[in-house]
């Protein structure tokens, strides 16, 4: 086994929920996981828990919650302080454990559209994340989201802070994204430590795209040794600035693993 690499976080969307993966995983120094309370059809949970503690508990877990199961089996999105409390408790006796880290699932699908009300409702939200670390269901809270310019034009000083912050990552990423990402980061006073990125590849690293544009230009001449894949990977660490990336476990092969339906990342 390789020593633990603290900077990879192994993503679940779309992905297999099996001890020969996390193990896997384990071996290349990867102790890190991500999943969320609506992949893999609201069971992502429970299927880690049955993988048993002996690999869970070598794994620092992160999830989400944000997305609910609608009567029809489709999902829907919301920032309902109870359906967030009752989604983290349920979230405990699915893992049989506290995650280490539960973010806020794309807070910005769910915002009012006067800026006051935006403020007030993500704030709400906020205050259920911070009252779960209090009361021992979770060890931190953060904010992953697909699109930060909706929270960056209504948080300010008086929302609670997160203690990490997800957002895209990479040279896929818009400028409106990573100028979007920063100003959060700045108004919430989060360090390099506290900056995730995701889906460094944009989906997969088997898009005509890494065919097309050569990443090893962007980088020191004794790092342009990498391939085109590689090299796209360690610069998306720079854009935005991100102390860890968030891939999915299927980018190697550029599909989706084996869930058994697409639910929102």
């Amino acid at each position: 086994m390789r020593a633990p690499d603290h900077r990879i976080v192994l993503g679940l969307h779309r992905s297999r929920h099996e001890c020969g993966l996390l193990a896997a995983a384990l071996d290349l120094g990867i102790t890190r996981i991500d999943t969320s309370f609506n992949y893999r059809d609201f069971t992502s949970h429970a299927a880690l828990s049955r993988l048993g503690s002996g690999l869970l508990d070598r794994c620092s877990l992160s999830t989400k919650v944000g997305f609910f199961p609608r009567h029809d089996g489709t999902a829907e999105h919301s920032l309902d302080a109870a359906r967030l409390r009752q989604a983290l408790e349920q979230t405990n006796r699915d893992l049989r454990r506290a995650p280490d880290l539960v973010f806020l699932h794309n807070p910005e699908r769910s915002l009012p559209g006067t800026p006051r009300d935006a403020r007030e409702k993500l704030g709400a939200a906020c205050a259920v994340l911070e009252d779960a670390v209090a009361g021992g269901l979770c060890g931190a809270w953060g904010i992953a989201s697909w699109d930060p310019a909706p929270l960056a034009a209504v948080v300010d000083g008086a929302l609670p802070a997160p203690s990490v912050l997800t957002v895209p990552a990479g040279l896929l990423a818009g400028i409106a994204t990573l100028d979007a990402a920063q100003t959060l980061a700045e108004q919430w006073q989060l360090g390099m430590e506290a900056r995730w990125g995701m889906s460094p590849f944009g989906g997969s690293t088997n898009s005509a795209v890494w065919e097309a544009v050569d990443a090893r230009m962007f980088l020191q001449p004794e790092h342009r040794g990498a391939s085109r894949v590689q090299a796209a990977f360690r610069a998306a660490y720079l854009l935005p600035p991100a102390s860890c990336l968030l891939p999915p476990a299927s980018c190697r092969h550029g599909r989706g693993g084996l869930g058994r339906r697409r639910t929102p990342a």
